[in-house]
């Protein structure tokens, strides 16, 4: 059985009223994020899901700052918030979603500052190439932060590891040394003793060549 690693949960208050948006982004103070910050996606009511941005960029066409996560993350039209600042507001907004590569498009407003490096993760350049076992690779989560594990299989499309995930850490990015290869989509059986699974980056930069952003460039 795999299970998915969004974390679903009330919304706080600083989620109301004020911390909706209702100021602009020019007002809002500037907010840092990169691959491995904690994200909330509003779902309406009072719930928002909890999931990991994988890397920030710039799109190939016009330059947009757009960000990487897990598709079931959420569906396009869903606002996004900074975790660690929800009461700055809306950052930015989901615009693409693929169910078949289980990864999502977030394009963020000015209010966002982008970064290469979260806590114990720096990403410097992107690598397409599926990582083959024994590979050691690590990921930087919401949940569980920094966790390594030797790859046990990798195809064109998604591979298998022994890192420890569980829910929230869902678009976390997977990296070699400060390559970044991957994103975490799930993991079987028990969180942290089942295998994680996620899909490699090759094909989701693939895909993002395909969309309105043309590709995809670290910032």
């Amino acid at each position: 059985m795999t299970r998915k690693l969004t974390a679903l949960f009330a919304v706080l208050a600083a989620l109301t009223l004020g911390g909706l948006g209702l100021s602009s982004a020019n007002a809002a103070p500037a907010t840092a994020i990169g691959g491995g910050s904690p994200i909330l996606i509003f779902k309406g009511g009072n719930s928002a899901a909890a999931c990991t941005v994988t890397a920030i960029g710039r799109s190939a066409n016009g330059g947009r700052l757009i960000g990487l996560t897990a598709g079931h993350c959420g569906t396009p039209g869903q606002r996004v918030f900074s975790e660690k600042y929800q009461n700055r507001g809306q950052i930015g907004v989901i615009t693409y979603s693929a169910q078949d590569l289980d990864m999502a498009i977030i394009e963020f407003n000015g209010s966002v500052v982008p970064v290469r490096t979260v806590k114990g993760t720096t990403i410097t350049r992107i690598d397409p190439r599926p990582v083959q076992f024994p590979t050691v690779m690590c990921k930087q989560g919401r949940t569980t932060g920094h966790t390594c594990g030797v790859v046990w299989a990798s195809d064109r499309k998604t591979h298998f590891s022994q890192m420890c995930v569980i829910e929230g850490d869902s678009g976390a990015p997977v990296t070699v040394g400060r390559r970044l290869v991957a994103m975490v989509n799930a993991y079987y059986f028990t969180a942290c003793v089942g295998p994680e699974t996620g899909t490699n980056i090759g094909p989701i930069m693939q895909r993002i060549r395909a969309t309105q952003y043309g590709g995809f460039r670290l910032a």
